[in-house]
Parts: structure tokens; C-alpha cells; sequence
């Protein structure tokens, strides 16, 4: 004996999943739609270039940071990494930027540091990783 399974009404069925909404895309650092249009082909390729680095990179961070970095690997300029904010990081962010360092540098790409990085170049030195990333300390910058 089979047993079929009762259909569900069509009404009933899309009652139980509406349908998804389209949200307007946002621009990252509540920066206004209208700001967006006001600036530059320039200005945005510069801005989308920058990136600030949170105080902890850390393993905990590793996933955000891989997708800012991934995201700016391409970029035909020089891309300008601060690092005023940084308190901490830990190995897995220091192979995240050594990996982001090597990939640009074999595209013929360049990368800047901005900012007193004195956690970045301490955590640099203990593993040896200073050359990797060309950090030219704070004079050089």
C-alpha cells in the first residue's frame, strides 16, 4: 500500500515563505547615497583602495580581514593599509597581510602602511615576517 502525501493549496505555500525583499545597497561607513554620487571616479577608486585596520586582527577577525583583502587584490593602484588603530594581531593576521604583500608584489602591485604600527612591526620581527612585508619602519612610511 502507498501512502501519498496530501498536497498543500498553492495559497498555503506562499504564505509560508514570502518572498524576499530587495534592500537598497548601502554604502560601507553610513556614507549617504547622495555623498556616493557627489564623489569622483577618482576619489572611490582611492577610497575602495584604503583600508583601516580594526585594533584586534586576530584568528577571531581572520574571515573579515581575508574578505577586505581579497577585495582590494585586484586594485590596479597602490593600496594604503592603516594601521594607527592596531593594538594586537596574532599570526593569522600577519599571514593574511604577508599572503595580500606577496600577491600584490607579484602582480606588479604596490602597498603603503599608514600610521604608528607598533604592534604590527613587533609581531613582524618575532617571526621574521619585517622583509615579507616591506615594512620600512616609522620614518620610512
Amino acid at each position: 500500500m502507498t501512502i501519498r502525501k496530501q498536497q498543500m493549496p498553492v495559497e498555503k505555500r506562499a504564505q509560508r515563505h514570502p518572498p524576499a525583499r530587495t534592500a537598497a545597497r548601502r554604502r560601507p561607513g553610513g556614507a549617504s547615497a547622495k555623498a556616493a554620487r557627489g564623489a569622483t571616479p577618482a576619489r572611490r577608486a582611492r577610497e575602495d583602495a584604503a583600508l583601516t585596520l580594526a585594533a584586534q586582527c586576530t584568528l577571531a577577525e581572520a574571515e573579515s580581514l581575508k574578505s577586505e583583502l581579497a577585495r582590494r587584490l585586484e586594485h590596479s593602484g597602490p593600496v594604503i593599509v592603516d594601521t594607527s588603530a592596531l593594538e594586537r594581531i596574532d599570526t593569522a593576521g600577519l599571514q593574511l597581510l604577508a599572503a595580500f604583500v606577496r600577491d600584490r608584489r607579484m602582480a606588479g602591485r604596490a602597498v603603503q602602511w599608514r600610521g604608528p604600527a607598533g604592534a604590527l612591526e613587533s609581531a613582524a620581527a618575532l617571526l621574521g615576517l619585517g622583509r615579507m612585508l616591506e615594512l620600512t619602519g616609522e620614518n620610512g612610511r
